[in-house]
């Protein structure tokens, strides 16, 4: 057992397997989940555990070259855009349509769903590389 960090295996396995330029995505309970991707559902009640709750661990064990979201979000969720913001800063992202974004979560190797309820809060973390 663990001491601190992520003490899920199946996520922490998940993220261990991220490659370079690979996807690991984070969702709310509503996004669409890839027929093809490995699913990591941790929603427990609506609202546990929360997004950030979610990517904050994630960040953590993670080398994130880059981010995408949803551009509907600045709109209709700034509060979850700034939070994002605040937890990857000097981390490249790019803004796509809602439609592009679950398109492109296709690619995904892992879709971790949350439990959280908010529109829009969704992020999908791009692979680096720790060298």
């Amino acid at each position: 057992m663990r001491k601190e960090g992520i003490l899920n295996p199946a996520l922490e396995n998940a993220i261990a397997a991220v490659g370079h330029t690979e996807y690991l995505v984070v969702g709310d309970c509503g996004l669409p989940m890839p027929k093809e991707a490995n699913i990591l559902d941790l929603s427990l009640v609506r609202g546990v555990p929360t997004f950030m709750q979610v990517l904050e661990a994630v960040k953590d064990e993670m080398v994130i070259e880059s981010f995408i979201y949803a551009e509907e979000a600045d709109k209709v969720n700034p509060g979850i855009v700034e939070q994002i913001r605040q937890a990857l800063p000097g981390i490249p992202s790019v803004k796509m349509s809602h439609e592009d974004f679950k398109k492109e979560t296709q690619r995904a190797r892992t879709v971790i769903r949350t439990g959280e309820y908010s529109s829009y809060a969704n992020i999908i973390l791009v692979g680096g590389v720790n060298f």
